[in-house]
């Protein structure tokens, strides 16, 4: 396949990006290269002769139109968007912009290519989402968020990923235009921008710095391995059924203070303190986050039955393997702090 990976210099996109050049697909990655972009993420495939890059905005439509012409796509994948539920709380126009009247372009820009080429069989838009459009569940473990869950975002981001979801299907169903969905759980792995949860507990540890953890760490989500994730894109881009939306997640529900805990025993075993002390030891409860919906869990049926995918690695694993590569790879996370907002507590309303 040839791939327009929209966000491909970002974290999930770049994951997709690595992948589907190492599967041999031509990919052509569009970025704008706003402050969570980083090139040195597709480094390691950059030179390949299937790899090409357009810097470009998705709000700029004249670009989208151009991109679409020259480079004839079979199947767009999705994934630009403005990202972290802290900064959609100071600062929502971006996610409206970017999330909304972002996706409107895509949508556009694609339905008039598909058009001009005829319609193509092959072509699809696939476009990649997250499970807080759904809200918030209960505790109860038997309640999770399945493709057919109402939606009910309660940040300005999720609000603007469930509008952007929304495009999409009006799009298949008004114009026809061929399209997937999936809305995935919490993604972690390498390359995670150093303003998530994750890389913050693991780069503050280092530093001597306080672990934050927003109220008293019970709210619970479903962590995705960022591979994995990459991993189950591709496959619903090649053979989810059109119309569809798939739920992915890691089946790997923790709440942020087991999270945070296993990351310093990790942290433990594999950078010990002088001193021999825990680095849970820097465990700081702070205020909560406006809103701060309690539970995400994702009922992982659809995917695995009408595709046969499940994730590779537990969740810790995953965040072993996580840690090890934030101590391999400082040279790539260290000028990131230096960007803004990038280390102070966003989103405090």
């Amino acid at each position: 396949m040839k791939l327009l990976v929209t966000g491909g210099a970002g974290f999930i996109g770049s994951a997709v990006v690595r992948l589907a050049v190492s599967r041999g697909h031509e990919v052509v990655n569009l970025d704008a290269l706003t402050y969570a972009a980083c090139l040195e993420n597709v480094a390691e495939v950059a030179e390949s002769p299937l790899y090409h890059f357009e810097k470009a905005d998705i709000r700029d439509r004249a670009t989208l139109d151009r991109v679409f012409s020259e480079q004839n796509p079979d199947v767009v994948m999705h994934l630009a968007a403005e990202s972290h539920v802290d900064r959609s709380i100071d600062g929502p126009g971006d996610f409206i912009e970017t999330n909304i009247t972002g996706t409107y372009n895509m949508l556009e820009a694609a339905r008039s290519y598909w058009v001009s080429a005829g319609k193509p069989d092959g072509f699809r838009f696939h476009h990649i989402s997250t499970d807080e459009v759904f809200g918030s569940l209960p505790a109860d473990p038997d309640v999770q968020f399945t493709e057919t869950t109402a939606y009910d975002p309660r940040s300005p981001y999720s609000a603007s990923k469930a509008a952007s979801d929304h495009l999409v299907r009006a799009w298949q169903e008004t114009y026809g235009l061929p399209v997937v969905l999936t809305n995935c759980s919490n993604n972690y792995g390498p390359y995670h921008f150093p303003e998530k949860l994750i890389p913050v507990i693991i780069l503050n540890a280092l530093a001597g710095r306080a672990l934050p953890i927003y109220g008293d760490g019970s709210n619970v989500r479903d962590w995705l391995f960022v591979e994995d994730h990459a991993d189950a894109l591709l496959l619903v881009a090649e053979r989810g059924a059109l119309g569809r939306s798939y739920n992915i997640g890691g089946e790997n529900e923790r709440s942020n203070l087991e999270l945070v805990k296993t990351l310093c025993a990790i942290l433990d075993e594999k950078r010990p303190k002088v001193g021999g002390d825990s680095y849970a030891d820097q465990i700081t409860f702070v205020t909560d986050r406006p809103g701060h919906d309690e539970r995400y869990a994702i009922d992982p049926t659809r995917i695995r039955e009408e595709l046969g995918w499940r994730p590779s690695v537990t969740v810790e694993e995953g965040l072993a393997r996580t840690v090890t590569w934030y101590l391999d790879n400082e040279d790539w996370w260290r000028p990131l702090q230096e960007r803004h907002g990038v280390g102070q507590r966003l989103g405090a309303g």
